[in-house]
């Protein structure tokens, strides 16, 4: 088991991520119950709440025998931002057992449940949120044509954090408790926002002047609609809890905004869902097979889903109820064959195998022919 997790990297926590956004997900779709759909969501959610704990368990093992590898993940530019992976999957089982968990292990486990993995996972994404661009600028090495949609995992993490806090704020006491914790919220949006608009223009100029992004990597395009659904249904949480938290005007406000502010975030979030797909399609037909970045298909989807949602609930426009579904049904298909490729993998070793060394291309020679041609 010790030298299994040798090359186990925070990567993995995506699957967590999107195990959990299925369930979430699922529980926040708008209009009629479907019957036996929440049984099912609780089910997930439990099996998420699993997979944290293993995938703890071993990354503990990891850092424990392994810090040499550890520590080398840290000074890779390619795996550094994925410990923002860790904070969101806290975050989103979590979050998950407060709207579907309960089902399952009652109101007050729950919430304690809740209350250990957000302020865990607050923590740790806030720390991830400096920590990771300050490696980036003083320790790696790194271009602007090296930019991919990786780089925005440890920013969006305190957007999450954002998004689910709402959740505690009916269950503190009223006046200056919630008061606070939903402004802290607010204010976790507003860091993630701005740290995201100040990288995302580096990744879609690399996109641009670079060309498509490496076969293994088009995933991760997906990875870009993680800060704009998780923002839209950050505000729609804001405007939920707003009523028992803030005084009226300021109530008010945040209901306003989870309008004016999700309806456009959204309108670009199905636009980058097209050229993502676009992209995607384009690697697969040359040949991009799996890789632990189909999980990026999974865990942004379901944000989309948590977005589209509470812009249902806001609007009351029925064209969002549609949305909310259609984007569901895309974010289980891509759950369902993310979760049995990795399980293959699991099974096989591949996915824990060493990563594969590079050949060393022969250097070239240069030949000059009888007639003075070089060649």
């Amino acid at each position: 088991m010790v030298t299994t997790v040798r090359h186990l990297g925070p990567n993995w926590y995506a699957a967590v991520m999107g195990t959990a956004a299925v369930a979430t997900a699922g529980a926040a779709l708008p209009g009629p119950r479907v019957p036996g759909l929440r049984t099912v969501c609780a089910a997930v959610w439990a099996l998420s709440l699993l997979l944290l704990l293993a995938l703890l368990a071993a990354r503990a093992l990891h850092w424990t025998h392994h810090r040499d590898q550890a520590r080398a993940h840290l000074l890779d530019p390619a795996v550094a931002p994925f410990y923002g992976c860790l904070s969101m999957a806290l975050l989103a089982v979590g979050g998950g057992a407060l709207t579907v968990g309960r089902d399952w292990i009652g109101d007050d486990a729950a919430l304690a449940l809740d209350v250990v993995l957000f302020t865990a996972g607050t923590a740790t994404g806030l720390a991830a949120a400096v920590a990771v661009p300050y490696l980036m600028a003083v320790r790696h090495r790194t271009m602007a044509a090296q930019a991919t949609p990786v780089w925005l995992l440890p920013l969006v993490a305190p957007m999450v954090a954002a998004a689910v806090g709402p959740l505690l704020v009916p269950h503190l006491p009223p006046g200056q408790a919630r008061a606070t914790l939903l402004l802290g919220c607010v204010a976790m949006f507003g860091l993630s926002l701005l740290a995201t608009l100040l990288m995302l223009p580096l990744v879609f100029a690399r996109l641009i002047t670079g060309g498509p992004l490496p076969l293994a990597l088009t995933p991760s395009l997906f990875l870009v609609l993680g800060p704009l659904g998780q923002s839209t249904t950050a505000v729609g949480a804001f405007a939920d809890a707003a009523p028992g938290a803030l005084p009226a005007p300021h109530g008010e406000a945040l209901g306003v905004l989870a309008v004016l502010y999700g309806v456009p975030v959204m309108g670009f979030a199905l636009l980058w869902l097209g050229l993502a797909g676009a992209h995607v399609v384009r690697a697969r037909r040359h040949g991009m097979g799996f890789a632990m970045t189909w999980w990026a298909f999974t865990f942004p989807v379901g944000t989309c889903v948590t977005g589209a949602a509470a812009l249902a609930r806001h609007t009351g426009l029925f064209v969002y109820d549609g949305l909310a579904v259609g984007l569901y049904g895309l974010l289980v298909a891509a759950w369902a064959v993310a979760a049995m490729h990795t399980a293959r993998g699991l099974f096989s070793g591949a996915l824990l195998a060493a990563p594969r060394t590079a050949p060393v291309a022969p250097r070239p020679v240069t030949v000059r022919t009888t007639s003075g041609a070089v060649r």
